[in-house]
């Protein structure tokens, strides 16, 4: 018992720190406490001195200076070079798709169909569509202007209609210089006609296809109903993108002598084809 007490009393006896002036003995500071107070003080003062360098390092910039750990500019790097992959990805999706379609389209099957997600957040039960007055009148004014014209009806031909009953607008005048051969793989017929002449399309359609190759140079490519495709290349200059709708007899391009092969002077190469076939031209157009 008697060792017990005198190891607390240990614990609790106060001592003091003080500084004096070394030349008149003047006490200038002291601090009384006991060995616990002084072992506590301690590790207040540990914990200080983390927290402290805990901050420095997570606020500052002075966690550069730590080996392996990356500076400002390379997690930036790192971020865009992920945003770019990201988007690259996507590109390289709408890029793998469009090929599928056109190869799609070419080959007469059924391209794959974006179906839209109806937002299920809103509530269309209430919308009610009413036909203005100004709407009215301008409806009655394009159906009497389209009332005689050839390209009326925007869905083009009727389908399953034969291709003789199909009139094919010509895309130029000129003189035949090269005709359709399947024999040499020549798909097309090859027209001669005056420099920078406006090519028109043959039919009503969208243009699925517009690009520069070496070989054909600028080329447009348009789908028609009943499974047509025309294809016009050697083009001096391209009138429409990709997605536009156009009218049979509307100007599209610019006849002329684009591409490094396949080509010694201005012309249009017209192609056609029909469920994948390619057709004989003029059989059906007179240029």
């Amino acid at each position: 018992m008697a060792e017990n007490k005198k190891r607390r009393g240990k614990w609790r006896d106060r001592f003091r720190f003080a500084i004096f002036n070394d030349t008149t003995y003047e006490e200038i500071w002291r601090v009384r406490m006991t060995k616990s107070n002084a072992l506590l003080a301690a590790a207040m003062l540990f914990l200080l001195v983390i927290g402290i360098n805990t901050s420095l390092i997570a606020f500052t910039n002075l966690r550069e200076f730590i080996p392996g750990y990356p500076d400002v500019t390379l997690r930036r790097n790192i971020i865009m070079n992920a945003i770019l992959l990201d988007s690259l990805e996507r590109e390289l999706e709408i890029r793998d798709k469009y090929f599928y379609d056109l190869n799609a389209v070419i080959s007469g099957r059924q391209p794959i169909e974006h179906i839209a997600v109806r937002d299920t957040s809103r509530d269309y039960s209430n919308i009610v569509f009413r036909r203005s007055v100004e709407d009215s009148i301008f409806r009655a004014r394009i159906e009497q202007e389209e009332q005689y014209s050839l390209s009326a009806r925007a869905d083009g031909p009727e389908r399953g209609a034969s291709l003789a009953s199909i009139h094919f607008f010509p895309p130029v005048k000129g003189i035949v210089s090269s005709n359709f051969d399947m024999r040499t793989r020549h798909f097309a017929t090859d027209i001669v006609t005056q420099p920078k002449a406006v090519v028109s399309s043959t039919l009503d359609g969208t243009v699925i296809m517009t690009g520069w190759t070496m070989e054909t140079g600028f080329v447009i490519m348009i789908q028609h109903s009943n499974n047509i495709i025309s294809v016009y290349k050697h083009n001096a200059r391209l009138l429409k993108e990709m997605g536009d709708k156009v009218w049979a007899g509307e100007a599209i391009s610019i006849v002329g002598d684009s591409g490094e092969l396949y080509t010694s002077g201005p012309h249009l190469h017209f192609e056609l084809w029909h469920n994948g076939e390619p057709l004989d031209p003029i059989q059906y157009i007179f240029f």
